[in-house]
């Protein structure tokens, strides 16, 4: 009897997102006994930003890269061969539309059982939108079992021709003992961030690209400043439309109301100074950033975009707006702001969710499940081996 081998393998550049925390807590809280996890990166060379395997170090993660020397290296494929026979690996676990093709690649010349989870197609460029995304929701189509992070998400795979019986839905999840808010810190962040007791604070954290539309928040934002001056809105990320988004606020004439803080490893603290959290996004998977904010005991003011809707029951856990309807996002913000006490009912009612239903604890069990199940349905592709977890 041994444990299930699987491969986390991954691409990304710079500092990654929140497949990043799926993958890296959901390996560290793995019951090891049943599942041996390697965590796999493809690291390009040219990347002097990446940062994930700063933040693997600090968690007990099998974790090993594979340089590349540029974005198509035909060495690497030759590289995972090498290694999945190494690791003599049951389950390569993919993460994105590159790794998606190069584990589906492997599952020919390997016997390997191909999984993956679809994290979402949120890239902006022509190419990804023309050519890869496409592409890759066909190749989606051949593996013999994907995990949708949102019910958005399953129902654009089953459009693109997978097997709607192949595929489960499985929430993104959250630590509810790793993200807690501490009262007696509040003051203390706030004034670092320049903010008193009379600011009302309204915060937002996410990648400063076109499907997050910082620019509607932004719009909301000034409208709601024109009769509440007190209001200071944060923004915490960086990405494309940086430039963009502070020549916005220039120009709305709201630089001593509107904060764009870059790229931060602090949310958490940052959360201690906000009032309300604020997701305006066209699309998402299922946004971590939102998770937190339930955890972090923020009040919610979201869109429905991907699984938003599904983690933030609208009128329970917060409030849920159309995307890209700026009037829905401005009565929704000062909804919150105006009504005190129903606010705070739903910040209780999103704490007691992640310590329940959207626990990580609840995810992994489930994901661990699903390989279970892969292993049980294809024993001849991994040459019949038993299992230790095929006794629970």
């Amino acid at each position: 009897m041994r444990p299930i081998r699987i491969l986390e393998l991954r691409s990304v550049r710079g500092t990654g997102g929140g497949p990043e925390k799926t993958i890296l807590l959901g390996t560290a809280r793995t019951d090891a006994r049943q599942f041996e996890i390697t965590v796999c990166y493809l690291r390009d060379r040219r990347d002097n930003v990446f940062s994930v395997d700063t933040r693997a170090a600090g968690l007990p993660v099998d974790y090993l890269e594979l340089v590349e020397s540029h974005s198509f290296d035909p060495s690497i494929f030759w590289r995972l061969r090498r290694l999945v026979r190494e690791r003599k690996i049951d389950i390569v676990h993919a993460h994105d539309y590159k790794t998606d093709l190069l584990t589906l690649l492997l599952s020919k010349f390997e016997p390997i059982t191909p999984l993956s989870t679809v994290h979402g197609w949120t890239g902006h460029t022509p190419r990804e939108l023309r050519f890869y995304y496409p592409f890759d929701k066909w190749i989606l189509s051949f593996f013999p079992k994907l995990i949708a992070v949102s019910s958005d998400i399953r129902d654009e795979l089953v459009r693109h021709g997978a097997d709607a019986s192949r595929i489960s839905t499985v929430l993104n999840g959250i630590d509810p003992d790793a993200f807690h808010r501490d009262r007696r810190r509040e003051d203390d962040i706030r004034l670092r961030l320049g903010f008193d007791r009379s600011h009302y604070v309204i915060g937002s954290v996410g990648r400063l690209e076109p499907q997050k539309r910082f620019d509607l928040l932004i719009d909301a934002f000034a409208k709601l400043h024109e009769q509440q001056p007190r209001l200071r809105l944060v923004i915490a990320g960086d990405g494309s439309l940086a430039g963009a988004l502070r020549d916005q606020v220039m120009r709305l004439g709201l630089t001593d109301s509107c904060a764009l803080l870059g790229h931060r490893t602090d949310i958490a603290d940052l959360h201690h100074a906000f009032d309300l959290f604020v997701q305006s996004s066209d699309y998402e998977g299922t946004p971590n950033a939102v998770l937190e904010a339930m955890a972090l005991e923020t009040p919610i003011v979201a869109t429905s975009a991907g699984g938003s809707a599904e983690i933030v029951r609208d009128g329970v856990d917060g409030l849920i707006v159309p995307p890209g309807d700026v009037p829905a996002l401005t009565a929704a913000i000062r909804e919150a702001i105006s009504h005190g006490d129903a606010t705070a009912a739903r910040v209780r009612s999103a704490r007691s969710r992640v310590e329940t239903d959207l626990s990580f604890e609840t995810r992994m069990r489930t994901v661990e499940a699903i390989y279970l199940d892969l292993m049980q349905r294809h024993p001849a592709q991994n040459g019949g081996t038993r299992f230790a977890a095929a006794r629970t």
